[in-house]
């Protein structure tokens, strides 16, 4: 054996329920895969601060459930985000009048389902607000930057301001602002194991991920001196353009799940004698805040030393993972409410538009193996299996007369949760968003072309990705302009193929899985996703 593991499916739970027995927390009963931990005294009399991911970076995000920092946690799978359904959850389970902050890292799956449960819970009442951490300076593409391990100070920052009884946007403010400020980078001398997976590390990389992605580049530092200078340098010069050359700073070091304790001690002592003094004000002190399992590597996160985030640093929490000493106690659990399916009768239903859909229906379903063959060329190949699945099911509700087809809103409502429930991937929860979005901008009087519009400003807040980035909006977007224009369906058609057919000239992308193929497997290919907009336009013009 080479890790002290039982089976490797259950090793999130198991760690959650180590964890619940010297900590002031209860978690979710096993059920659905929904894995939600809340701090065992709240009361929802407070702006609740919620987070979580993937598993593997343990202690985040359970083990900062606590008095003065987190509400709750909600845990994927490893480096999987957790569901819709379970950050509903735990909105559900902690979020009062005072309305509750998301804590979003920046990577597609976290913003995604996170956002896409904002926005149901948004529906269902509660008052909801989001900030996307994104301090990862190793890449210089914007829309590249990842959450790191600077996701635990805005854990701290935010979770005391919502305990010392500020309001959700003030809360939400600060930690924007903290988000904004926030520079890390982290270097490592070897990749991590899956549990399961058999050892296959990497070489020395700088600038690396917490989900075992690359780093930007390979390195080989002589000693630990080497290393932390070759992390200092791009960092200091990052916060120094964010923050000025001569600010006090807060700094973090990060063990990446793999260091032995002497090392990080080692690798402390060298990070305060390469920082001019006068520059750090305030550190937190060396621990494994945000790991990627097993890493054998470390991070530094630095933050201007400002009043108000240092005031909140300071200030007491009884989260497990900062330091103190817990005694064993029993596992506390309690049942999430998970979502009933609607029992409200359907409402006005429309024969034509039924007619219409019934033909996207098909039109997908026919298309299934050219999409896949076309996503194979530079993907996964489940573009076409995907849509189909998404199709299909809303096919199974026209049969059972199940689509309210007569009402704009509630129809866009219920396709949404159609996508968001049968369809799967990322291109399910991005439509859904956009159906949610949609329906509320019809609820609120707007026509179609306007309420499509805000929901694909919605789907870009979550998802991340604009025009020219290579996906389906590079599709949807010119058919709704020219719906929003006048146009009729054949023109709005017109426009998506002409954007589908211009991906085929974008070997660039900086979103979705193309955005890591290398730029000669895109060239003169159509994005499969844009394709399917396309082919979905064109069928709602034919009548």
């Amino acid at each position: 054996m080479d890790f002290f593991y039982n089976a490797p499916e259950r090793v999130v739970d198991e760690a959650i329920d180590g964890l619940a027995r010297i900590a002031p927390i209860k978690r979710s009963a096993e059920t659905h895969g929904v894995r939600v931990v809340v701090d065992s005294d709240w009361d929802k009399s407070r702006v609740a601060v919620l987070s979580g991911g993937g598993a593997g970076h343990e202690p985040s995000h359970a083990g900062f459930v606590g008095d003065g920092m987190l509400a709750g946690a909600i845990a994927g799978d490893i480096f999987t985000s957790p569901s819709v359904e379970a950050v509903l959850a735990a909105i559900r389970a902690t979020c009062g009048e005072a309305g509750c902050l998301l804590v979003i890292k920046n990577y597609t799956g976290d913003r995604l389902n996170f956002g896409l449960a904002a926005e149901r819970a948004t529906r269902e009442g509660y008052r909801v607000r989001s900030v996307i951490v994104a301090d990862d300076i190793a890449l210089s593409d914007a829309t590249q930057k990842r959450g790191l391990a600077g996701t635990v100070l805005v854990h701290k920052i935010a979770g005391h301001y919502a305990a010392s009884g500020a309001d959700l946007d003030t809360v939400a403010d600060m930690a924007q602002r903290v988000c904004e400020g926030l520079c890390s980078i982290g270097l490592s001398l070897s990749s991590c194991t899956l549990p399961g997976h058999a050892i296959d590390r990497r070489s020395a990389e700088l600038g690396l991920g917490i989900h075992n992605e690359p780093g930007v580049r390979e390195v080989d530092p002589a000693d630990a001196g080497d290393a932390m200078q070759l992390v200092l340098e791009p960092l200091l010069e990052a916060i120094n353009e964010r923050a000025g050359a001569d600010t006090p700073l807060v700094v973090m070091l990060n063990n990446l799940g793999g260091c032995a304790t002497q090392e990080m001690s080692v690798l402390f002592n060298e990070l305060l004698a390469r920082l001019p003094a006068e520059r750090v004000a305030h550190v937190v002190a060396p621990a494994a805040l945000m790991t990627s399992l097993d890493m054998h590597g470390f991070s530094v996160t630095l933050l201007a030393a400002e009043d108000d985030f240092v005031t909140a640093l300071q200030s007491a929490v009884a989260a497990p993972a900062w330091p103190g000493l817990y005694r064993p106690q029993a596992i506390d659990t309690f049942d999430v409410e998970l979502s009933a399916a609607s029992d409200d009768p359907v409402g006005k239903r429309d024969t034509d538009r039924e007619q219409r859909i019934e033909g996207v229906v098909q039109r997908l379903i026919e298309s299934k193996d050219e999409l896949d063959a076309l996503d194979a060329k530079a993907g996964d190949g489940d573009t076409g299996t995907t849509f189909a699945a998404g199709a299909r099911a809303i096919g199974d509700a026209l049969q059972a007369q199940a689509l309210s087809s007569g009402d704009d809103a509630r129809l866009a409502y219920e396709i949404g949760e159609i996508l968001a429930r049968d369809m799967g991937g990322s291109s399910g929860v991005l439509l859904s968003i956009l159906c949610t979005a949609t329906g509320a901008a019809l609820d609120e009087g707007s026509d179609w072309a306007g309420a499509l519009g805000r929901g694909i400003e919605r789907m870009q807040h979550y998802g991340g990705a604009a025009p020219g980035d290579r996906t389906l909006l590079d599709a949807l977007i010119p058919a709704v302009e020219a719906l929003a224009e006048g146009g009729s369906l054949s023109a709005a058609a017109k426009a998506a193929r002409t954007g589908a057919d211009a991906t085929r000239s974008m070997t660039h992308a900086r979103a979705g899985r193309s955005a890591y193929v290398p730029e000669n497997a895109l060239r003169d290919l159509t994005d499969p996703g844009a394709e399917a907009i396309a082919r979905v336009w064109q069928r709602l013009a034919e009548g």
